[in-house]
């Protein structure tokens, strides 16, 4: 007869693995992702090594799933901020979202880093890409909508959702991976990004 765990088992795997999750993205918040070990997620998580891998096989999974949990909540937050904004136009939405994710991103400048830039292994890079499509999206929708309006110029919303993904990373790598933002830094990214896509004034 196969072996059926009991609820009170399957809690304590569920605490264990939620404990482990913890601690990688506290981790990863202190550290970055190659100071994270494996080693170090049992000590924080209070787990034995043999713990963490029995729900990961190696750091690039645990890393993923992180990836994939961390982003997503960053994406929920720069579409709520979009919606918000969304009485106010498309311009207004536009600058909600860049204001959102640069000011999330430089409260935690070693944790944005390591999901925005620092060089990881191809699997979690890959959860990079969904991320970027996600914010694109984002971007996408505010942009069709001033297009449609009037109030933007761009003429391909795609390509210019991408650029501005791709823009405000580069700009946010630096004072990410120094930790030291100037004040104006996100006013002016935000007002880059409004008059690349041509908003009226």
């Amino acid at each position: 007869m196969a072996y059926r765990r009991t609820p009170a088992v399957q809690q304590r795997l569920d605490a264990q693995r939620e404990a482990i999750a913890d601690a990688a993205v506290s981790l990863l918040s202190e550290r970055g992702y190659q100071g994270l070990s494996i080693a170090a997620v049992a000590e924080r998580a209070g787990v034995a090594t043999g713990s963490v891998y029995r729900h990961y096989a190696d750091k690039s999974e645990l890393m993923m799933r992180i990836f994939r949990s961390l982003c997503g909540r960053e994406v929920d937050a720069v579409v709520a901020a979009a919606d918000a904004a969304r009485p106010d136009g498309a311009a207004a939405q536009v600058a909600a979202v860049v204001e959102t994710f640069a000011r999330r991103a430089l409260r935690n400048p070693t944790l944005a880093y390591a999901l925005l830039a620092e060089p990881v292994d191809a699997a979690v890079d890959a959860e990079r890409l969904v991320l970027r499509r996600a914010f694109a999206a984002a971007f996408e929708d505010a942009l069709r909508r001033g297009v449609d309006s009037g109030d933007l110029t761009s003429r391909n919303p795609a390509l210019s959702a991408a650029a501005l993904v791709g823009a405000v990373g580069e700009v946010l790598t630096g004072p990410l991976q120094s930790g030291v933002a100037a004040t104006d830094t996100v006013p002016e990214l935000v007002a880059f990004a409004l008059r690349a896509l041509g908003a009226r004034p």
